[in-house]
C-alpha cells in the first residue's frame, strides 16, 4: 500500500476509516478527488467486493478518472466491477433494467433541455396561451424544480399553496402543462433529467424488491461533492444506505453554489442527523494556492454563519496579495485585463493557458473578448454552445435516436424532413393532429396510415413511406453493426453528408459544419475502438453516454494555449495559475437578482470563494465605475465582498491611462485599510441618470449643495455613500472630469464627477 505514501495524516485516516456513516469535510485544493480514489482501492484491498461499491461523481470525466487511478493500483478488470458514474448515469441503468414497471421501454430516449422545451413550446402554442406569459424556459424550469422535490402532476395540481403561486404569477395552466409535458414524454418513451431521479425514487419507493436488491448490492456508498445532492438525490442515497450505513460522503459545505439546480446546503449540514453515530473528517491542507490566496479565502468564508467551521491552511509560499484594480468603465475594465495579461505572459514567459477571466455572467465577456481580439491574445468561452448542441449535429443525432426509438417525436419532428423531401409543415401537422386524435405516437401514425388516416396526399404519402422504411432499415442494423459503422452509414444514407459536401464550398460556416459531423464520426470510431475487444458497442450504448454528458464533461479547458474564460459557476473544480475575477461590483457581485435572504447572499459569498480558490498563484480582482446596463449607462460601487476580504491581503492598484500601444504599466496605489462591509446597508439599485447633476457645470440647482464652485486638489468633499474625504487628484475635461478622492475609511476611489453628487464641505 505504498500509495497511502502520497498523503498527509488527516487523508489517510478519512482513507483507512472505510465502515459506518462518514462525511470527509474538504476543503479547497486539499486533494479530495485522491481521497475518495485511494479509499476506493483500500476498501479493494481490504477484501470488500467491488461489486457491492457504488461511488456516484457528478461528472463522468471524474469517474473515468478515478477508476484508471484505481485500476493502476488492485488492476483494471477488478476496478471495472465497481458502479461508479454520475447519479443520472448510474441510475438511468437501474431504469433500463427495470423500464417496463414504471411504463417505459428500455431503450427510452433521454431529452435534453432543448429537447424539452421544445416539447413544452408546442403545449403552449395547442394550449393556445400565451408564450409571453407562459416562456418555455420558466415553464420547464417550473417542472424541474417539481420533479426534483418529487412531485407528480396530480400531487402538483392538488397543492394549494402551488396553485396559489401560479395564479399570482399569471400562469393559472402550469399544472395542466405538466401533465401534458409528462403525457407527452410517456408517449415519445422519453425521459429527461429530471425523470431520471424522478423515477429512480418511484421505483424505489412503490417496489421493495427492487429497493431490497440493490441494498444488497450497494453495500458500501460513496458520493462526491455531496453539497451539490438535491432532495431527490438525497432520497435515493438515503434509501440505498438504510440498511448498512456504510456510507461516506466527502464535499465541502463552502462550496455549495448550485441551490439554482435545486442543490440543498441542508444536505450536508444536517448529515449529523441522518446518522448520529457519523464519523467527521477535516481536510483541510491547501495544496493548490499561495498563502495569502488561502487566507484571503478564509476571511472571506467566515463571514457565513451556515458552515461547516474548518481551518483551511497551506504550506505554499506566502505568494503575491490580491490585486485590486478600479477602472472607469467596463470597456476599460476589458483592455486593462487584455494588456495585464499581455505583460505578464510577455515578462513572465508564461503560456496563455495560465490565465483565466472569471465572471458572474455570461454577458460580461463581450468587452474582454474584444479587448484580447485586439492584441491578438487567443482565448476560449466554456459554457456556451456545446458541441453536442450545434444544430448539424443534433441533426445526426436525432436519426440515431429516431433508429433506436422510433416513438421519440421530438427526433422525427426535426429529420422528418432534413434533408428536405417535400414533407411540408403542412403535413406533419396533420400528423400530429392524427396521433392526438388515436392517442398513438406519430410514428405509429406515418408507419400505418391506413389504420390511423391522416390529411396527407398520396405523394406525401410515398415521400413518408420511403422516410419509414429508411429508418426501419437502420434499425434493423442496431445490433449487427457497432456504433461507428451504423453511424456511418445513416450520415451518408440520410443524405446529409451529401447535401454538406454539396454545400462546403458556399462558405467558411458550411466548411465547419461538415467538420463537425466528421468530428462526431471520429468520436463515436474512438468509442468503439476504446472498448474491450469483446465488448460490442451498439449506436444505442454511444447515444446513452452522449445524452448523460455533463456540462463539466464537455466543456473541461483542453491543453491548449488559449485564455480561459468562463462563469464563476462553470469554474468550480477547476484550476489556473493566474485568475481574473471581474465585474467585482455591487448589484452585479452580489447579483441585486438574489439579495432577498440571508441564505442567498451567503450563497453569492460561497460563489466568491470559489472564484477566490480557483487560483494557483495570483489573484486579480477589477470592478468598473460605471457600466452599460440595458443600454443605459449606470453608476457602479465596489462589491461588498472586496471589503470583507482582511485588508493584509490587498493591493491596489490603478490603470496608468497615459501609456499606449498594448502596454498597461499600472500605477500603484498604497496599501490602504479596508472597512468589513458586513455592517453597511444593502446598496441601492444604481440612481436615475436623469436626476444626477453635472458637477462640473455651474448652475442654479447646484448652488445650495456646495457644488456651484469648480472641484479642485485639496477641497474636503462629501460622497453619499463612502463620507467625508479630500481630493488628491483631478484628471480629464467637461463630462468626463474626474476626482480621486481619499476616504479615511474606504481608501482612495476614483469618481465620475457629474455622476459622483459629491458635496464641497467648508475648511
Amino acid at each position: 500500500m505504498s500509495y497511502l505514501n502520497e498523503l498527509n495524516e488527516s487523508q489517510i485516516v478519512a482513507v483507512e476509516n472505510i465502515y459506518g456513516a462518514t462525511m470527509v469535510i474538504a476543503g479547497a485544493g486539499s486533494g479530495k478527488t485522491r481521497v475518495l480514489t485511494y479509499r476506493i482501492a483500500y476498501m479493494m484491498e481490504q477484501g470488500i467486493d467491488p461489486f457491492n461499491i457504488l461511488a456516484l461523481t457528478f461528472t463522468n470525466k471524474a469517474a473515468r478518472e478515478m477508476t484508471e487511478r484505481i485500476g493502476q493500483i488492485v488492476g483494471a478488470s477488478e476496478a471495472k466491477n465497481i458502479t461508479m458514474g454520475t447519479f443520472h448515469s448510474v441510475f438511468s441503468k437501474i431504469l433500463r433494467f427495470n423500464a417496463d414497471r414504471i411504463g417505459f421501454p428500455n431503450n427510452f430516449t433521454i431529452y435534453d433541455t432543448q429537447d424539452s422545451k421544445s416539447v413544452i413550446k408546442d403545449i403552449i402554442k395547442e394550449f393556445n396561451l400565451d408564450d409571453k406569459t407562459y416562456k418555455p424556459s420558466s415553464v420547464f424550469g417550473r417542472i424541474s424544480a417539481a420533479k426534483n422535490n418529487l412531485l407528480s402532476p396530480e400531487a402538483y395540481a392538488m397543492n394549494p399553496e402551488i396553485m396559489l403561486e401560479d395564479k399570482q404569477s399569471r400562469r393559472p395552466e402550469m399544472a395542466r402543462i405538466y401533465q401534458a409535458y409528462a403525457n407527452r414524454c410517456q408517449k415519445s418513451g422519453a425521459m429527461d433529467f429530471d425523470d431520471l431521479l424522478y423515477f429512480t425514487n418511484i421505483l424505489l419507493s412503490e417496489f421493495p424488491d427492487v429497493l431490497s436488491y440493490y441494498q444488497q448490492k450497494f453495500k458500501y456508498i460513496m458520493v462526491d461533492e455531496y453539497q451539490d445532492t438535491n432532495y431527490a438525490q438525497y432520497l435515493i442515497v438515503k434509501k440505498l444506505a438504510a440498511v448498512y450505513e456504510n456510507i461516506c460522503v466527502v464535499g465541502d459545505d463552502a462550496q455549495s453554489i448550485y441551490s439554482f439546480r435545486g442543490a440543498n446546503i441542508e444536505n450536508i449540514l444536517n448529515f449529523r442527523k441522518d446518522y448520529p453515530d457519523f464519523k467527521l473528517y477535516k481536510l483541510e491542507q491547501n495544496y493548490r494556492s499561495s498563502k495569502n490566496i488561502v487566507e484571503a479565502a478564509n476571511s472571506i468564508i467566515k463571514k457565513n454563519k451556515d458552515q461547516i467551521t474548518k481551518n483551511v491552511w497551506t504550506d505554499n509560499t506566502d505568494g503575491s496579495k490580491i490585486k485590486v484594480i478600479r477602472t472607469l468603465t467596463d470597456n476599460e475594465e476589458g483592455r486593462t485585463i487584455a494588456n495585464r495579461i499581455f505583460d505578464v505572459k510577455q515578462s513572465e514567459a508564461k503560456t496563455f493557458n495560465e490565465f483565466a477571466i472569471l465572471y458572474r455572467t455570461n454577458k460580461q465577456s463581450r468587452s474582454f473578448e474584444e479587448a484580447l481580439r485586439k492584441l491578438n491574445i487567443p482565448y476560449k468561452i466554456y459554457g456556451g454552445l456545446s458541441f453536442y448542441q450545434r444544430k448539424e449535429i443534433k441533426d445526426l443525432l436525432a436519426y440515431f435516436r429516431l433508429t433506436a426509438n422510433h416513438n421519440d417525436e421530438e427526433a422525427l419532428k426535426r429529420v422528418i424532413n432534413y434533408p428536405k423531401r417535400a414533407i411540408g409543415k403542412t403535413s406533419i401537422e396533420n400528423i400530429i393532429i392524427a396521433a392526438n386524435k388515436y392517442n398513438v405516437s406519430m410514428w405509429d401514425v406515418i408507419s400505418d396510415f391506413a389504420t390511423y388516416p391522416a390529411d396527407i396526399n398520396n405523394g406525401t404519402k410515398q415521400k413518408i413511406y420511403d422516410f419509414v422504411t429508411m429508418i426501419k432499415s437502420f434499425a434493423a442494423q442496431l445490433n449487427k453493426l457497432n456504433a461507428f459503422e451504423l453511424a456511418d452509414t445513416i450520415a451518408k444514407s440520410s443524405g446529409i453528408m451529401r447535401e454538406m459536401v454539396a454545400e462546403k464550398d458556399k462558405g467558411i460556416e458550411e466548411v465547419e459544419r461538415l467538420q463537425n459531423v466528421e468530428e462526431l464520426l471520429a468520436g463515436i470510431q474512438e468509442f468503439v475502438r476504446g472498448s474491450d475487444s469483446d465488448d460490442f458497442k451498439s449506436l444505442s450504448d454511444f447515444m446513452i453516454e452522449v445524452a448523460l454528458l455533463t456540462d463539466a464533461d464537455q466543456e473541461k479547458p483542453e491543453d491548449r494555449n488559449h485564455v480561459s474564460m468562463m462563469t464563476i459557476h462553470a469554474s468550480k473544480g477547476l484550476e489556473f495559475p493566474h485568475v481574473f475575477i471581474v465585474g467585482m461590483e455591487e448589484n452585479l457581485f452580489p447579483s441585486q437578482m438574489v439579495l432577498n435572504t440571508r441564505s442567498e447572499l451567503e450563497e453569492e459569498r460561497r460563489l466568491f470563494y470559489v472564484a477566490v480558490t480557483r487560483a494557483m498563484k495570483t489573484c486579480t480582482l477589477s470592478y468598473a465605475g460605471s457600466r452599460f446596463i440595458h443600454g443605459q449607462l449606470n453608476s457602479c460601487e465596489q462589491s461588498r465582498f472586496v471589503d470583507e476580504i482582511d485588508s493584509q491581503y490587498l493591493y491596489f492598484e490603478t490603470p496608468n491611462r497615459n501609456v499606449g500601444g498594448g502596454r498597461s504599466l499600472m500605477g500603484r496605489d498604497s496599501e490602504r485599510p479596508f472597512t468589513g462591509g458586513l455592517n453597511k446597508p444593502m446598496s441601492a439599485p444604481p440612481p436615475n441618470l436623469k436626476s444626477l447633476k453635472d458637477i462640473g457645470n455651474s448652475s442654479e440647482d447646484s448652488k445650495n449643495n456646495g457644488t456651484n464652485v469648480e472641484i479642485k486638489v485639496g477641497y474636503n468633499v462629501e460622497h453619499d455613500r463612502f463620507g467625508k474625504g479630500k481630493v488628491t487628484k483631478m484628471e480629464g475635461t467637461g463630462a468626463d472630469k474626474k476626482a480621486t478622492i481619499f476616504f479615511p475609511h474606504h481608501g482612495s476611489k476614483t469618481v465620475i464627477l457629474r455622476f459622483a453628487n459629491l458635496k464641497i464641505l467648508e475648511e
